[in-house]
This record gives C-alpha cells, sequence and structure tokens, in this order.
C-alpha cells in the first residue's frame, strides 16, 4: 500500500502486499502497490515497515509483521498497523487488521499464481472499514526480469463506492547483485490510474531491504508522494 488522503480506504490498499521475492534483491511487497505471487521462505518472518510523505500536513506510517511456518510453507499469515493524517483531526485514522496470502503456483516455475486478502479495522470509527481479495500473477521473462499482474476486488464501507475492482502491472529488474528497480501503474475501476517507480537495495545476505518509491496519485487523489521503506527478516 504511498496513501495520503483523508479517506483511509486506499491507505489499506498497500497493505495486503507483504510477500517477497528470493531473487539477487528481493522484490514486490512493502510499500508497493502490486504484490507478487510468492510468499515469504517457509521458516521465517518479516517486518515491513514505511513512511509516505504527500506533502508538509499529510502522511502514512505502515507496520507490518508476516511469517510463513514450514508446516505450512505456501501460506503467509501477517498483520498490518497503519497511521493516517493529513490537514484536519477527522481526517486522521488507524487500521488495524490481519492479513493471509496463498500460494497456489510456485514462482520458481517461472509462472505463479497466488490470493492475498485482508481487511483492517478502524480505531476512528470503530468498525471493520475496509477489505480485499486479489488475485497476484508472477511470469520471469529472465533470471533478472520478471512482470506481475493483479486483479481483484476492494470494499471500503465509508467510499463513495463500496465495492471496486483493482487491476495492477509491475515490473522488476534486479540491475546489480543486490540492486533492483521497479515501475508499477495500477487503478481502480472509478477514478484516475496511478504509477509508482522505485529501487531497493538488499544488501548481504538479503536480511533486509530498503525501499525508495515516487509515486503519483497512488490514492487516485494526491499529485505526488515520496516513500522510504524498511523490511527485516528473521
Amino acid at each position: 500500500m504511498c496513501v495520503i488522503r483523508s479517506d483511509v480506504r486506499v491507505a489499506f490498499l498497500l497493505s495486503f502486499a507483504l510477500p517477497v521475492w528470493q531473487s539477487p534483491a528481493h522484490a514486490a511487497g512493502g510499500a508497493h502497490v502490486v504484490d507478487d505471487a510468492g510468499v515469504e521462505t517457509p521458516g521465517l518472518c518479516h517486518l515491513e515497515t514505511w513512511l509516505t510523505r504527500g506533502g508538509p500536513r499529510s502522511g502514512l506510517v505502515n507496520a507490518s509483521p508476516a511469517c510463513t511456518f514450514e508446516a505450512l510453507p505456501r501460506l503467509e499469515v501477517g498483520a498490518t498497523v497503519q497511521r493516517t493524517w493529513a490537514r484536519g483531526a477527522h481526517t486522521s485514522d488507524t487500521l488495524v487488521g490481519p492479513t493471509l496470502k496463498l500460494n497456489l503456483w510456485p514462482v520458481e516455475s517461472g509462472f505463479g499464481v497466488g490470493l492475498a486478502g485482508a481487511t483492517a479495522w478502524s480505531v476512528r470509527a470503530g468498525h471493520w472499514e475496509t477489505a480485499s481479495l486479489i488475485v497476484p500473477v508472477s511470469i520471469s521473462l529472465h533470471e533478472r526480469l520478471r512482470v506481475n499482474f493483479n486483479a481483484g476486488w476492494l470494499y471500503s464501507r465509508s467510499g463513495a463506492q463500496r465495492n471496486e475492482a483493482f487491476l495492477g502491472a509491475q515490473v522488476e529488474a534486479a540491475i546489480a547483485a543486490d540492486v533492483m528497480l521497479m515501475g508499477e501503474v495500477f487503478g481502480r475501476d472509478r477514478g484516475r490510474p496511478g504509477a509508482q517507480i522505485g529501487v531497493r537495495w538488499t544488501p548481504g545476505g538479503g536480511r533486509w531491504d530498503v525501499d525508495l518509491l515516487s509515486g503519483w496519485r497512488t490514492d487516485g487523489v494526491t499529485p505526488w508522494s515520496m516513500t522510504l521503506g524498511l523490511t527485516v527478516r528473521f
């Protein structure tokens, strides 16, 4: 989920993106909007955090822990805590909720398919605010080049349209052993599409990532935003 607006529904859009890709540099997941089809390495957990600013008075901070257990190597279980703020106290909120991701076809085969679901509780409103169900597909074009496609459903209780379709596409290119470039476009069936580009640095053995992202209309409204993310695996 990169999102700055008074309505928190799109802020949650990014919270389902949890897994990582085992490659020269881990991609997808984190603050990227478009997800891949893989899950975390069985037996490992990770904590994804990021801070997004869309202006001097608006922002988002996110923390998303998740684990894949060896007994269930294709299922990733996680949660998200996300705080958004903007001009005026009534536009700020905290979202808390679970996330699940199931790998249906392994990414290592060159054609991966997954299923990701999530829901979130609005602390300010005192009810379940959002939900999502996304099918990510990952296609390896080269050992250093992969494309990800997403299609699914988004729900927002307070949105003008409670139910919307979501589509997205992403290109990942490893330009060095520890550096990955990413570009993605995405949108809902209503509203203007958005885009994001960025770089991910994964030093050493891949236990942590640093993301630097620049986005345009990532929420369908905000003209421009910047995101700094950190993922730690343990």
